[in-house]
């Protein structure tokens, strides 16, 4: 009676700790969960604030009557502007990812969002002069597909980061027919600008699965950095397909 009593005793003591351990697990997930939830709604809060950045400077650049001075002056030496836009890209990339200042991964932030925002300069004058209308339709444009991309990578929670050595070739290619087109003078047409598009479509889904799934919980900043650079590299194109049709 006393051994049936004491392993009675000893399986509810187990029963105990096994669900002691199951609750400890579950706690361990749901506060991990919460902590990945909380950063990503920092992350698009950050993507959020750096769209408006960029629409605050843009706004400024043209209200004040500097977009021609500035669009006149980069296509004068377009080589130095694509040099200096590619060095500022990497070293705030580098520095969004890698630094543990918070300060310096802001600066980095807001420093690509206004190299990216003067680089879109010409861009954005020629729409104005050949294409009225063409800013916001390609914004529409950019922002349902970010949004559609964004809701698959969300839906299907499907992990994206095989596209990371497809997006390398594809980036260098295109920085290949970059460079050729200048030095040869030749267009790269509607087909590339479709193309790119693609790309850029890609880097969303990428990026997107990264941040739920890989980016380091402390590198909001980067990760709405990286989304940033995407996002605006699918407008880049969609207004470049704009322009070409008018």
């Amino acid at each position: 009676m006393q051994n049936q009593w004491g392993n009675g005793s000893n399986n509810w003591q187990q029963q105990q700790q096994q669900q002691y351990r199951a609750q400890a697990q579950g706690g361990q997930v749901r506060a991990a969960a919460g902590g990945r939830e909380k950063f990503i709604v920092r992350t698009y809060n950050h993507l959020f604030g750096a769209i408006v950045l960029f629409a605050a400077i843009e706004f400024a650049l043209f209200h004040f009557e500097l977009a021609p001075v500035i669009a006149g002056a980069m296509m004068s030496s377009w080589w130095l502007v694509l040099g200096g836009f590619m060095l500022v890209s990497w070293v705030a990339s580098r520095a969004a990812f890698s630094a543990t200042n918070p300060v310096t991964q802001y600066a980095a932030l807001g420093g690509f969002v206004l190299a990216e925002a003067i680089i879109f300069v010409p861009l954005l004058y020629m729409a104005e002069q050949v294409a009225p209308g063409a800013i916001p339709s390609a914004g529409l444009v950019t922002m349902a597909g970010f949004a559609g991309l964004t809701g698959i990578a969300f839906w299907t929670r499907k992990d994206f980061s095989f596209l990371g050595g497809v997006l390398r070739w594809a980036f260098l290619m295109a920085i290949v027919a970059i460079v050729a087109s200048l030095i040869f003078g030749t267009s790269l047409g509607t087909w590339f600008s479709v193309a790119m598009v693609a790309v850029a479509g890609a880097a969303i889904l990428y990026d997107t699965s990264n941040v739920l799934k890989h980016f380091p919980e402390d590198r909001h900043v980067g990760a709405a950095l990286q989304l940033f650079a995407s996002v605006a590299l699918m407008f880049w194109y969609v207004l470049s397909i704009f322009i070409s049709r008018d």
